[in-house]
């Protein structure tokens, strides 16, 4: 799929309640801005390209909100396998996710959906015991 592949966006959809591709992005700005800063998440980040990594998680949430954007990156176990992520790392992962929703002002049931699908993709994103 190219990059600009769309689908049809419903009026109700968790993306459009937060504010759209906008809230989308700030969102995923805050979010790694806060993953970078925290000295036990940083060195994942290491010799990544953010901002190629930014538009990859943008299309992802804007996906997983119903939003108009097609997800057409790697399925997340291919994405992270390898990099030896255990329980704690990805826990912490979550929380500055959820940091960076409710800073925003995005709507704790709009979280809970969205931590509901991040957790049911843990065991295919934690590798390390």
């Amino acid at each position: 799929m190219s990059d600009d592949a769309t689908r049809p966006e419903t009026g109700d959809s968790d993306y459009s309640r937060i504010g759209g591709g906008r809230a989308v992005s700030a969102v995923v700005d805050r979010f790694y801005d806060l993953i970078l800063d925290d000295p036990d998440l940083s060195g994942y980040f290491a010799n990544t390209r953010m901002e190629h990594l930014k538009r990859h998680q943008v299309k992802l949430v804007s996906h997983l909100l119903g939003g108009p954007v097609e997800y057409d990156g790697r399925d997340l176990r291919t994405a992270h396998t390898g990099m030896d992520i255990g329980e704690a790392d990805f826990d912490r992962v979550v929380t500055h996710l959820v940091s960076a929703l409710s800073e925003a002002g995005v709507p704790d049931d709009v979280i809970g959906r969205l931590g509901g699908t991040l957790g049911a993709a843990k065991a295919d994103i934690v590798s390390a015991s």
